[in-house]
């Protein structure tokens, strides 16, 4: 590794470092409802560690794992919250596309998860009620 690694990764957007933990948490626990305190304290201090001291390799093999937990709940392969699968499938989805304005490979490498992300969010959507914003919406 070089003496200078790159930082640009760390300025696409904050939502996975503020969205990420509680949502992600939600997804591992073992049962339905909020998520204990701790396992949302280990995973802030999981996202925090990696944006502070990881590279932007690292960054993406954890957001390869929140993508295996999305596509986990959207084929019912886990029965854990479908609203938390949503907002983290969401977030991870927004940071892989922003990808294609940086140098680098990251966007040719997220490739599959972004395809992935793709269809489990159109699935957990298809399953989800309308919210009182969005009468009518087909999303």
């Amino acid at each position: 590794m070089s003496a200078r690694r790159s930082l640009v990764w760390l300025g696409l957007t904050p939502e996975p470092e503020q969205e990420l933990p509680t949502a992600v948490a939600a997804l591992r626990a073992p049962a339905e409802g909020r998520p204990p305190f701790a396992l949302v304290a280990a995973e802030r201090r999981r996202v925090e560690r990696l944006v502070l001291r990881g590279t932007q390799r690292g960054w993406l093999h954890y957001l390869g794992e929140v993508t295996d937990l999305v596509v986990r709940v959207a084929t019912g392969s886990t029965t854990a919250d479908p609203r938390a699968a949503l907002v983290a499938g969401e977030v991870v989805l927004d940071h892989h596309r922003m990808l294609i304005g940086l140098p680098g490979a990251g966007y040719t490498r997220t490739a599959a998860q972004r395809r992935d992300l793709e269809r489990a969010l159109a699935h957990l959507r298809s399953r989800a009620p309308l919210g009182p914003s969005e009468p009518g919406s087909t999303v």
